[in-house]
């Protein structure tokens, strides 16, 4: 397993995971696909929990803060307030890279509210607090939306799944939602899965089902409000193939809604 998880500190990796080099079709996506879950559930989840003074943000196992950086722009745009935007990885150099590319895409203002640093997902209070320089009463339930990208199978892959999940829950505040999406274990083009179908039988491999996603959040004290496997736009695809697969997507979605790309879990924290 450390073997298989030192691919994300390689400089491959960097260039995989940060806005210039990562490819059309993540930014699509975080443009549409996953932008529009975040305003959802901004909009529809986390109205009683938010406040006046800005929202506060975490992104577990952020890699190269694309995926926050871009929320965080686009919240601006949109007019809605941010107190702080927190990212954390396992790997220091995709922090690195994340606080490179927070000063390169974010104005002045923004950049003072956005902090990376390492941290663990299967020991978030603990290495947050560490990385941060905080107490850890300091950030128990102070967090608005907690988000995981393509992270959360790797707590399971760990037999961390409930570890992680319990930390999410102790750091929303009532009433805060937390946002994964991750791989479908049955999308059928996956690359391993060409390569060699036993791969994914490997434990380094192990893509969990869509309800050993939810289960851990299920178990801490959750309440789920979405569950359900999603997008048909691979994080790779140029222009091209995003065009077409959008395309397809509402004729894929009603045909055959479970082999999406993507696997999603919404949950709340109940208050």
């Amino acid at each position: 397993m450390d073997a298989f998880l030192q691919e994300y500190s390689s400089e491959e990796s960097i260039r995989k995971y940060t806005k210039e080099t990562a490819g059309y079709g993540i930014s699509y996506l975080l443009e549409h696909d996953y932008g529009e879950i975040y305003i959802e559930v901004l909009r529809n989840h986390l109205r009683a929990a938010m406040p006046s003074v800005g929202i506060r943000l975490l992104e577990f196992g952020c890699g190269g803060g694309m995926n926050l950086i871009h929320l965080v722009s686009m919240l601006g745009g949109q007019g809605r307030p941010v107190e702080v935007a927190y990212g954390c990885d396992f790997s220091e150099k995709l922090i690195d890279a994340a606080n490179l590319e927070a000063e390169r895409y974010l104005p002045k203002g923004q950049q003072k509210k956005v902090r990376f640093c390492t941290a663990r997902n299967e020991c978030l209070i603990q290495d947050l607090s560490a990385g941060l320089g905080l107490e850890q009463s300091a950030l128990l339930g102070t967090f608005h939306l907690i988000l995981g990208v393509n992270t959360f199978r790797y707590c399971h892959r760990l037999g961390k799944g409930v570890d992680c999940a319990r930390d999410i829950f102790n750091l929303l505040v009532k009433g805060g939602v937390c946002v994964i999406i991750d791989m479908n274990n049955k999308f059928p083009l996956f690359r391993s899965t060409i390569r060699d179908p036993s791969r994914r039988k490997k434990p380094e491999c192990y893509i969990p089902t869509l309800e050993e996603y939810a289960s851990p959040f299920t178990s801490v004290g959750f309440e789920i409000l979405r569950k359900e496997n999603f997008c048909w736009i691979p994080h790779s695809a140029g222009p091209w193939v995003c065009g077409l697969f959008a395309a397809l997507s509402p004729l894929l979605n009603s045909l055959v809604p479970s082999y999406a790309m993507r696997s999603l879990v919404i949950s709340r924290k109940p208050g």
